[in-house]
């Protein structure tokens, strides 16, 4: 496995040691890598207004391991990631899929360290976009987004800003656009930097409608709580543990993980653990193996007719209706 230690930064100050990392060589804008090593384009463009864009649609020909250690943490990274094949974030309890439940979005401040894993021959299409944390603020009144207390979300000694989410149908297309689109020159970057500005937009957008939970993130806290979604998601078949068995597995008190969980996830933990549940509901419906009913019984539902109402609240659909749509 190759290991490679770098840090990211919203300006370009990072690019040259991190290209030497990998054993890559600066073209331009692109970071060119040896053909027996990861085949295919990363490509770096710096946007104005303290932002940077990182693109990525590369196959790794072995395993790679990439430790972010940020010197300068003045930087909030938005992660989009559409990876195929086996990716992980590793920590210092555990290691977990990046892909396992959907959450294509990483949003995470620069003080936070992590270590990504990947294995030989998985593909990865990413979008990086560093922004700087002092250029918050000046993108939301420019793009008139109203946050309350945005100086307290900027501000390193009273927030984290951390937020694993999924990436909505309109950011997905956009980047699907991107995607199809010529790498390089000044068309491209042109189509980059509007992409870049669309994406920031849309997710501030989204987040100023809900209320932002003003707190300070340590990396042990962070793994305990990615810790308690691994175990929700393994036991996603059994009923809703209680708050106060989750919080004393986290080593914290129910009202400080409660307060977490929501925060990191934008959802609570019954919501969370709900949604994930509906999801395999979904895909279970779509194999067509189990009818309705063993379904209801297979994931514990209380009865069909709570199935069925849960079902059509989060997808608009009953099952019924979506069976027969199939």
């Amino acid at each position: 496995m190759k290991i490679i230690k770098h840090s990211y930064d919203a300006d370009l100050s990072w690019v040259e040691h991190y290209a030497a990392q990998i054993e890559g060589k600066i073209e331009g804008n692109f970071i060119r890598l040896p053909e027996d090593s990861q085949t295919g384009i990363r490509y770096f463009l710096d946007c104005g207004d303290g932002i940077l864009a990182y693109y990525i649609n590369i196959e790794y020909k072995r395993n790679f391991q990439f430790i972010q250690q940020n010197p300068n943490q003045d930087f909030v990274g938005f992660y989009y990631n559409l990876t195929e094949g086996e990716a992980t974030v590793s920590t210092d309890f555990l290691v977990y899929n990046v892909g396992r439940w959907n959450y294509n979005l990483a949003v995470i401040d620069g003080s936070l360290e992590s270590e990504y894993n990947v294995k030989k021959g998985s593909k990865t299409f990413a979008l990086c976009i560093f922004i700087k944390k002092s250029m918050l603020k000046a993108f939301t009144e420019k793009n008139n987004i109203v946050i309350q207390n945005i100086d307290a979300v900027i501000d390193p000694k009273e927030n984290t800003i951390i937020r694993f989410d999924r990436m909505s149908n309109e950011s997905y297309h956009i980047l699907t656009d991107l995607r199809k689109m010529e790498v390089g020159g000044s068309i491209f970057d042109l189509h980059l930097k509007g992409t870049v500005h669309l994406l920031i937009s849309n997710y501030l957008k989204k987040i100023a409608t809900r209320k932002i939970i003003i707190q300070t993130v340590n990396k042990t806290d962070l793994d305990h709580i990615i810790a308690i979604q691994m175990y929700l998601i393994e036991h996603i078949k059994d009923h809703f543990p209680s708050i106060s068995q989750m919080a004393k597995m986290s080593n914290m008190s129910e009202s400080k993980f409660k307060t977490l969980f929501k925060k990191i996830t934008g959802n609570t933990a019954n919501v969370f653990f709900m949604e994930n549940k509906l999801l395999l509901a979904k895909d279970l419906l779509e194999n067509k193996q189990l009818t309705i009913s063993q379904i209801s019984d297979e994931l514990n539902f209380t009865n069909n007719s709570y199935f069925a109402s849960k079902f059509k609240e989060h997808f608009g659909i009953s099952p019924k209706e979506f069976n027969k749509q199939l």
